[in-house]
């Protein structure tokens, strides 16, 4: 073979080190940007960081699959099989067909004009190799130039969650680390000044009327008085570095061995290029994998699964369900009502981020629109809600059916109903209480929020628990059960 393959030539020049100084600079950054963060945030962003690292790998590998690129690599595998009387007779013809479509012609022009004032014998394994180095630097250039765009990409996103977890923390309770995790992935919403000061106000209105936070606590502690073992979640093996015998380590040197370990080669090897002429046994060596290598060994640490206590059933975390805040958009809540039950809704949302709970809003009247406050898009989401104008009339039945088939699902074991309504409409049929009284034996909680003194008693009996809240108390808020 006169040349090196170069069918794995782009995965080469990704793990020739370019990532690795790439994921250096911009943990350097974030170490900078990220110094005054709790240590919850800071795990986000190395997560973060391996997983870019991950995927702008995979991305680099691909660059040099553009149709111009695969056919120069598949010339030059073609001809680096050729024996060196056909390489002679077919090289300039190969030369023309480059022009245009390669760095390399212009090079590969010139040294066929030296090997015809001076000719070489090396010269076909010489040619190969210097058309393999321009292919190597096309190939490095290109994932580069891909490299620093997608470092710029990640640096804009980390500046838009940095400023997007600014403003959560202006607007919102200081969490715990569990929620500061959930937020970073939440954080990369685009958020616009508007979307921030309408969060801002219903945060501010929160804080005024304490009553409705205190209703949203009651309801974020109802999941842990669950007493089912079958809800209880099993500790997950934990994860411990073990340190191991192995060979890739460099701890001893214990012998000599055939290899293509460029790390681990003899000085000795190195000799080969030092001559032109001797150069292509070096890389012949590298290929067959039979370059002296030091044969090492010693101990290496890896992250092994270890299998953790078991603690009692009553020492287990519950599994808890997600939330289902139902808002009623209709006309007759518009005006303070709307505001408690916005500020309701937002403050569960806060409650299922610390306790790593789903959180869906759905607004009914004449229709249904549903919101996942919770989802990685969950801060648009949320201003989207929050922007949303009530109007239409009142119509239980549909979404109270659409939350009972819901709740039969594995998902939503040990879930958070909360009706945020005037309950001015009539009672449910028996069908449906039915269905409401079995979703209770099996975990699910039904509460009700009444904004409004003129509620129908009827409709409110199905649900396990009842509040009050009302504009004419002051602020004052009563809880039924």
């Amino acid at each position: 073979m006169l040349g090196v393959d170069a069918l794995n030539l782009a995965m080469s020049v990704a793990d020739s080190g370019m990532v690795e100084t790439a994921m250096n600079d911009l943990i350097g950054r974030s170490q900078v940007l990220m110094s005054s963060e709790k240590p919850g945030m800071q795990a986000s962003v190395k997560s973060h960081l391996r997983k870019w690292k991950g995927s702008v790998s995979r991305r680099m590998s691909k660059v040099s699959e553009s149709e111009q690129m695969r056919e120069e690599l598949a010339l030059y595998q073609k001809v680096i099989h050729w024996d060196e009387g056909q390489f002679a007779e077919d090289i300039e013809s190969v030369v023309a067909e480059l022009k245009g479509r390669s760095d390399f012609y212009a090079t590969g022009k010139r040294l066929l004009e030296r090997q015809s004032e001076a000719p070489n014998p090396m010269f076909a394994h010489f040619f190969c190799d210097q058309w393999y180095q321009s292919l190597f630097h096309t190939i490095e250039k290109m994932q580069l130039k891909e490299l620093e765009h997608d470092k710029q990409k990640f640096l804009d996103d980390l500046y838009n969650r940095m400023e997007n977890i600014k403003n959560m923390r202006q607007i919102a309770d200081a969490g715990d680390e569990a929620q500061q995790g959930r937020l970073w992935d939440m954080a990369a919403a685009r958020l616009s000044r508007t979307d921030v000061s309408t969060m801002a106000k219903y945060a501010a209105f929160l804080r005024k009327n304490k009553g409705l936070k205190e209703i949203a606590n009651a309801l974020g502690r109802m999941a842990n008085q669950v007493d089912d073992p079958s809800l209880r979640k099993q500790p997950a093996a934990e994860l411990r570095i073990v340190e191991e015998q192995s060979d890739q380590a460099t701890d001893d040197i214990v012998g000599i061995h055939e290899s293509d370990d460029l790390n681990k080669m003899l000085p000795y090897e190195t000799m080969f290029l030092a001559y032109p002429e001797l150069e292509m046994i070096f890389y012949k060596h590298l290929v067959d994998k039979q370059l002296l290598n030091y044969r090492t060994t010693g101990k290496s640490r890896k992250l092994r699964k270890i299998n953790a206590h078991t603690p009692n059933a009553s020492e287990m975390e519950l599994e808890k369900g997600p939330f289902i805040v139902c808002v009623d958009a209709s006309g007759s809540m518009s005006g303070f009502p709307e505001q408690c039950a916005k500020a309701i809704a937002f403050a569960l949302m806060q409650i299922a981020l610390s306790e790593q709970r789903e959180c869906f809003v759905i607004l009914f009247s004449t229709e249904q629109i549903t919101y996942e406050l919770t989802k990685k898009e969950g801060l648009r989401e949320a201003s989207d809600f929050l922007s949303y104008t009530f109007h239409g009339g009142t119509d239980f039945e549909p979404v109270l059916q659409k939350c009972i088939d819901l709740m039969y699902t594995d998902k939503f074991l040990n879930a958070d109903m909360v009706v945020l309504s005037d309950f001015i409409a009539p009672k449910q049929s028996q069908d449906m209480v039915d269905k409401v009284e079995d979703l209770k034996a099996r975990h699910n909680r039904f509460h009700a929020v009444s904004l409004s003194k003129y509620g129908n008693p009827s409709l409110l009996d199905i649900f396990s628990h009842h509040w009050s809240y009302h504009p004419g108390l002051m602020g004052r808020f009563v809880k039924k059960f």
